[in-house]
């Protein structure tokens, strides 16, 4: 990172910041000089990060009543301030057919997938944003623009939080720029039964010849977080590998949506 990045001292927060795409951008954040707060459901590795990180974590669930007031006043006790926020825990669920998606599953995934995004910039705004002004960066997906096999839940909500981005953006501005980045398929845990076996077939279908790196995307969210992208504000950034542009590609078949069809559930 150079200094132009302008993260040195500042404090961010990264929900789902212990494993796969949120580890790589808490780790990327806090080589760039920044303060960083992990939050994860499971408290042994919310613990192991933080160390490794130099910073701080809180276990729970972003959808947890009073878990975002909680995560919000202990950055703010502990750094002073409250600079990035990096929504980026997700939940996959309920996967399979609409038709088949229960109703709790539903709103559990609005809650975990829009709600708590939403709720976490109320806190950061009322606790230091307002006056001092911010950046937000939400984690949505490169599936949020087209339909797929048995993701339907989790393409809508993740189509909900990229509104949700550019609604946020117009009222916020200019004190806090809010936008997003939307991964194609990356090497994570969560998408391991896509990708995995037969990695090779699915990276021959993407014209840059390879799925992502959680490190691909934490590039890109250090970037819409830093100083470098300060006239940026209610914007996307695909991270994807071409996978939007695939048809007109001489890259093979696409075989992410026969995967999908595949697997019954994960």
């Amino acid at each position: 990172m150079t200094s132009s990045y302008g993260l040195e001292g500042r404090a961010a927060v990264v929900t789902g910041g212990t494993r796969g795409i949120g580890r790589a951008v808490a780790g990327a954040l806090a080589a760039a000089g920044a303060l960083v707060c992990v939050t994860a459901r499971d408290a042994t590795e919310v613990r192991r990060a933080a160390a490794e990180l130099g910073g701080i974590g809180l276990a729970g669930s972003v959808a947890d009543p009073g878990h975002p007031e909680e995560l919000t006043d202990l950055v703010l006790r502990e750094f002073g301030r409250l600079d990035v926020l990096v929504n980026n825990a997700a939940t996959n669920r309920p996967y399979g057919p609409l038709m088949e998606a229960g109703a709790d599953a539903w709103r559990e995934a609005f809650a975990v997938n829009v709600e708590a995004p939403l709720r976490l910039v109320q806190c950061a705004w009322r606790g230091w944003m307002r006056e001092h002004g911010g950046a937000v960066v939400n984690v949505c997906t490169e599936g949020a623009g087209h339909v797929g096999p048995r993701v339907g839940a989790y393409g809508t909500t993740k189509a909900a939080l990229l509104h949700l981005t550019r609604q946020l953006a117009g009222e916020l501005a200019p004190r806090v720029r809010v936008n997003s980045v939307s991964p194609g398929l990356v090497r994570t845990e969560m998408a391991r039964f896509v990708w995995e076996p037969g990695e090779e077939e699915v990276a021959a279908g993407l014209p840059l010849g390879r799925i992502g790196e959680p490190q691909d995307v934490a590039r890109a969210v250090v970037w819409l977080a830093s100083d470098a992208a300060e006239w940026v504000t209610g914007a996307d950034l695909l991270v994807d590998g071409g996978t939007r542009v695939r048809a007109a590609s001489t890259a093979g078949t696409y075989a992410v949506h026969e995967r999908l069809r595949r697997v019954p559930e994960v």
